[in-house]
């Protein structure tokens, strides 16, 4: 699954790739323009040639030469304007790509500064869950020695309390038998 932060990088190459199509387009179109005002304007003057040469042959020489000359010059313009489009193009893709650089290493710098952040948070947050830890089974610990010493008391206690019931049962029960006794041997002898 992509994150939000890849999302947003594959948008961006998606612009560029987007805005250097587009230029190349336009340079192409430029061109192609350019090429076809050319072909016109060459067009235009051999019409023009053509007119002249039927009134006047001398002068067909020298305005051949000079139609030669300045489709050459349009050429050649046509030619420079061609290549300072694609230079400005190409720079212009140099330019584009190089931001697209710089703002993939400051989304990298960003996204690594962040990462540090969360894993200086995970690493607090497991030093506090140890620290709880180990105050939580101190504290149980005491618990547990405390309700053994209190057991331990309330055992003694009771078995104290057992031992002298014991006793005072069997003092109880001596008294008994030996009233008993004496009732048996005053039975006797009244009987006798």
């Amino acid at each position: 699954m992509r994150t939000s932060k890849q999302q947003e990088e594959k948008g961006f190459f998606a612009k560029v790739g987007d805005a250097i199509s587009s230029l190349w387009d336009d340079t192409t179109d430029k061109a192609e323009d350019i090429k076809e005002a050319t072909a016109d304007k060459v067009s235009d003057i051999k019409k023009a040639v053509t007119a002249k040469k039927a009134s006047a042959t001398k002068k067909a020489t020298a305005t051949k030469a000079n139609v030669t000359a300045k489709a050459n010059k349009a050429t050649s313009t046509t030619k420079t304007k061609v290549a300072e489009t694609k230079d400005s193009a190409k720079a212009k893709v140099a330019d584009a790509k190089d931001s697209a650089k710089e703002k993939v290493a400051t989304a990298k710098t960003k996204a690594a500064d962040v990462k540090a952040k969360a894993d200086k948070a995970v690493a607090q947050t497991k030093a506090d869950t140890a620290k709880a830890t180990d105050k939580a089974k101190i504290t149980a610990a005491k618990a547990v020695d405390k309700a053994k010493s209190t057991s331990e008391k309330a055992s003694a206690k009771v078995n104290n309390a057992a031992s002298s019931a014991k006793k005072t049962v069997a003092a109880k029960a001596d008294k008994a038998a030996t009233a008993a006794k004496k009732r048996t041997t005053a039975a006797k002898k009244s009987a006798a």
